[in-house]
């Protein structure tokens, strides 16, 4: 099955935590990857059931990102989920390109998962969130066309990516009024020290 017929659905705390993430670093370029399993109901549907926060600077370097895909593949395998897809949030407030490191990021994901997306951080839409009752993602959705380019699906890519939980946006309005992304930890936090934990265990408590 292509990407083309997939729906994402990605779960309340895997989409919190990576917009968390861009948050608690917004003057700079942040990226996580997407964990979960393709749907055993057989139903075109990938489900994305958590989410791990990489990087927040030198996005690049590509030491870190292999000693962090493959502890992450570690831990996940036992539950029987694999690494899925990609996230990136730019720099630049009104930058909704997919830049070149996203794109050679996501490339070496979807080797191992054919069907890997990318979601983008829309900053608009996440600015929108505390003033209205918006319930889509505040992310765009990337797959690979036919001629294996990267593209954004729709204007919103809504139809493709779904919440888990309807109410996931009122969650995560809450979660930034209470300033919640300052606890969020990171793969290069965790390679500084590494007695912080990117699992983040206590995150939702």
């Amino acid at each position: 099955m292509g990407t083309g017929e997939l729906k994402y659905e990605i779960s309340q705390n895997a989409y919190i935590k990576l917009v968390l993430h861009s948050l608690r670093h917004k003057t700079s370029a942040v990226n996580g990857v997407l964990v979960g399993r393709l749907s055993p109901k057989d139903d075109g549907v990938v489900e994305v059931s958590d989410s791990v926060p990489l990087f927040h600077s030198n996005l690049a370097l590509l030491p870190p990102l292999e000693i962090s895909l493959i502890m992450i593949e570690e831990h996940y395998v036992g539950q029987g989920l694999s690494i899925v897809g990609y996230f990136h949030a730019n720099e630049r407030f009104d930058d909704v390109e997919l830049s070149g490191v996203a794109k050679n990021i996501a490339d070496h994901i979807s080797r191992y998962f054919p069907q890997a997306p990318i979601l983008l951080l829309n900053n608009k839409k996440l600015e929108a969130l505390s003033k209205g009752k918006d319930r889509t993602p505040v992310m765009q959705i990337c797959v690979k066309d036919a001629s294996k380019n990267w593209r954004v699906v729709g204007a919103d890519g809504g139809s493709k990516l779904l919440l888990k939980e309807p109410s996931a946006n009122v969650v995560l309005s809450d979660y930034i009024s209470s300033e919640k992304w300052k606890d969020v930890i990171d793969f290069d936090d965790h390679l500084d020290d590494v007695t912080k934990d990117w699992l983040n265990p206590g995150l939702f408590n």
